[in-house]
């Protein structure tokens, strides 16, 4: 069996690698770049965050806490459904308005994720 700190060590290091990615295309975003269109710029974000989500799950498992019982990792989840929305909105939105406040959103629940993460409360301040 994979040892837990482990999967804690990929799990954070793809949270930190999915920020970081996200950080620079909406840096290539706002600066108008036509590297976003290249395939690896698409394709690489998919399988971090992919590597994320089911490391995720993996250590949920191994803790038996479940979205719907854990309140923290309902909290965390439903702040990751946001920060899905958020980022997409930031990266296709139609208005340099609406990009903005979306990277700006995107940006806030991945501080709440961290923090209730962090904590284990869906309250962390």
């Amino acid at each position: 069996m994979i040892d837990h700190s482990l999967i804690k060590l990929v799990h954070v290091s793809c949270a930190g690698l999915s920020l970081l990615g996200f950080t620079l295309r909406a840096i290539l975003m706002l600066k108008h770049s036509p590297l976003l269109k290249q395939q690896w710029v698409r394709t690489v974000p998919h399988l971090v965050d992919s590597t994320l989500f089911f490391s995720g799950l993996w250590l949920a498992y191994n803790l038996h806490q479940y979205p719907g019982t854990s309140p923290w990792l309902t909290a965390k989840l439903l702040a990751l459904l946001a920060y899905i929305v958020f980022g997409a909105m930031a990266l296709r939105g139609t208005t340099a308005t609406l990009r903005h406040l979306s990277l700006l959103l995107a940006y806030l629940c991945f501080a709440y994720i961290v923090s209730v993460a962090l904590s284990k409360t869906p309250v962390p301040w």
